[in-house]
């Protein structure tokens, strides 16, 4: 029986669009369903109980048959759409590299480089709270400690794991390739820069809105 995927999401969140990645990456047709988070969307007593009662997005709506599922965190809806693909390595070890890099994206890179983006492009540096605004540098030195990482990693490979394009690519491409709206000079990092033109070259890429 054929799955038919929903997308709850937020357009501007790179979250969301790893999972528009990796579906349109496998040909996989993708609904999408859009909400504003600045404006309160997901925290609605609607969409807490019937969505996702954490009040976040992205989360993936699976129709199979009569039976309706959701599944919340945007690695996991990765995971899900491209389990038994090619953007899962084969091997014990390259399938557990790939995972590591993909919790370095949420415990490393996403929490400074992202939120950092969100602050000053969608936010605004004027419109932070005293607390946000004595947050910036530790962020920033972490968001720049995360990139290092990836450039050194990247220097010497040409994907993050697995020697092909995998979902830890997937995983922090989205972040990674617009970190100069949080205020990360791209120039300082060549591999990378290497590595964001690899992404946009793979057949079926799609930009994100």
């Amino acid at each position: 029986m054929t799955e038919r995927y929903t997308l709850h999401e937020d357009p501007r969140s790179g979250n969301c669009y790893k999972i528009k990645l990796t579906a349109a990456l496998l040909g996989i047709r993708l609904e999408t369903r859009q909400y504003d988070i600045m404006a309160g969307e997901t925290r609605t007593p609607e969409f807490l109980a019937n969505v996702n009662r954490n009040g976040r997005i992205p989360v993936l709506q699976i129709e199979e048959g009569e039976q309706t599922r959701f599944l919340p965190e945007s690695n996991a809806a990765c995971w899900y759409l491209a389990s038994v693909s090619a953007l899962i390595p084969e091997g014990k070890f390259a399938q557990a590299d790939m995972l590591r890099w993909m919790f370095f994206e949420q415990y490393n890179h996403e929490p400074n480089v992202a939120t950092l983006r969100f602050w000053l492009r969608f936010v605004g540096e004027g419109n932070l709270s005293e607390q946000q605004k004595q947050m910036l540098p530790a962020k920033r030195a972490a968001g720049i400690d995360a990139l290092n990482v990836m450039e050194e990693h990247l220097k010497s490979a040409r994907w993050m794991a697995g020697g092909a394009v995998t979902l830890a690519d997937i995983a922090l491409f989205p972040y990674t390739h617009v970190a100069e709206e949080g205020g990360f000079g791209l120039d300082d990092y060549p591999a990378i820069k290497d590595w964001i033109g690899q992404m946009q070259s793979l057949p079926g890429f799609i930009p994100m809105d």
